[in-house]
């Protein structure tokens, strides 16, 4: 179990012990799409949590599922997101710093 609190690395490091398949690359990444679309509708519609606890077709459920796939695919290729993801932050600082 996942406790709450946790950073990026021990998601990837969860979901890794949980489902990791690297020969299903593609798979998770079409998975990744299908979430996306999904994603997209329930933006679209606006669909938040009404019910506490109950995330079943909403914007944070499906936002946590592309979550999951991106995680899936970052191990699969094994980059840690939580260090890649300072390391684009000090790309995009200075990218936008004179902007």
């Amino acid at each position: 179990m996942l406790k709450k609190g946790f950073n990026l690395t021990e998601l990837q490091e969860y979901i890794k012990n949980k489902d990791f398949k690297p020969d299903q690359a593609m798979n998770y990444f079409y998975k990744l799409i299908e979430e996306v679309g999904e994603l997209s509708e329930v933006l679209r519609k606006n669909k938040r949590i009404v019910e506490p606890g109950n995330i079943k077709g909403t914007i944070e459920e499906e936002l946590t599922d592309v979550l999951y796939y991106v995680a899936a695919i970052a191990n699969i290729y094994e980059i840690n997101l939580e260090e890649n993801f300072h390391l684009k932050e000090e790309i995009n600082k200075v990218k936008w710093s004179n902007k």
